[in-house]
């Protein structure tokens, strides 16, 4: 008798210990190579986010066809809360361009939160005779077609940033592609392109050193960045809004008890003020959701980005 209660109690005992989230280890699927915006966002995130849930989460980089193979390796993966996505706001604007892709986005992966906000700067080589953006405006209707503006690539979120302004201030202002932003900021250094709309990270330090002009950055409010640049409704065009984000997901499958579990680690982890630091060092910005705000935010931003591309009649590469 004694024997079988003690089994039994080890039974019981067992079972909640066996069923404890997490239990091994969370792979992190990250769908660029080592070494880009993505992956350093993802290293971080990981790192933190594993002293925090006592597991170790490994980075696993899965690049290809943009960003949607290792999309797909997420969506198909089981829903056991071992396998998470960290996507940008690119992860939008691929099913908009790609309607055929194997996977969808508002089915197939469900967000945990989003992580970071990303906000882009208008910047201007110091030649363009400009210091606001109601001067650029001018200066764009008076020369209509002859300026210019790089972008990273087309359907790229600063492509659309200034398809987008084009769109709200009613100039016409030519499009100059590049294959990324390296690239397209060594161009505009050099006065070889006008404008861009570039991201934090790669442009705070050339407006800082006078290489670039800064007139505004392209969130609804101020950036803690670049505190001097306004934003674009106060300099001008009311409305215009195009941010970028990193948001973690999973397999829709995965159940909702370890999607709050992972969000309140999240919201733990960017408190840490090291890890603030480190991404602010990053040209971002903490910034968490519950997963129901992120999931309308996809909604709203798939819209809104349709409507974007539609306009401009953007064909993807």
């Amino acid at each position: 008798m004694r024997a079988a209660l003690l089994l039994l109690s080890l039974v019981c005992y067992a079972a909640p210990a066996a069923e404890r989230y997490p239990a091994k280890p969370i792979r992190l699927i990250v769908s660029f190579p080592p070494g880009g915006s993505d992956d350093a966002h993802g290293r971080l995130i990981a790192e933190r986010l594993g002293d925090i849930l006592g597991r170790q989460i490994i980075v696993d980089n899965r690049p290809g066809a943009g960003g949607m193979l290792g999309q797909d390796i997420a969506a198909k993966a089981p829903g056991d809360g071992y396998t998470l996505l960290l996507a940008g706001a690119t992860i939008v604007i691929k099913p908009i361009f790609y309607p055929k892709i194997p996977y969808d986005l508002m089915r197939d992966l469900t967000p945990i939160s989003q992580l970071v906000a990303t906000r882009y700067v208008l910047v201007v080589h110091p030649s363009l005779p400009v210091k606001s953006v109601r001067e650029l405006i001018a200066l764009a209707k008076a020369r209509p077609g002859k300026l210019n503006f790089a972008s990273s690539g087309v359907g790229a979120t600063p492509h659309l940033c200034g398809e987008l302004f084009k769109q709200m201030a009613d100039v016409n202002i030519v499009h100059v592609p590049y294959k990324g932003g390296g690239p397209a900021m060594t161009d505009l250094i050099a006065g070889q392109v006008d404008m861009s709309f570039a991201t934090m990270g790669s442009s705070v330090g050339f407006v800082q050193g006078g290489k670039l002009r800064a007139l505004a950055v392209t969130s609804p409010d101020r950036s803690k960045l670049l505190p001097q640049v306004p934003s674009m409704t106060e300099a001008g065009v009311p409305g215009y809004e195009m941010t970028g984000w990193y948001a973690l997901f999973a397999p829709s499958a995965t159940p909702r008890e370890i999607i709050t579990q992972l969000n309140v680690a999240v919201r733990s982890a960017l408190a840490s003020p090291e890890l603030q630091e480190r991404l602010y060092k990053l040209g971002s910005e903490p910034a968490t959701s519950t997963p129901e705000q992120m999931l309308q935010r996809l909604s709203d931003e798939t819209a809104r980005l349709t409507k974007v591309i539609k306009t401009a009649g953007i064909k993807s590469d």
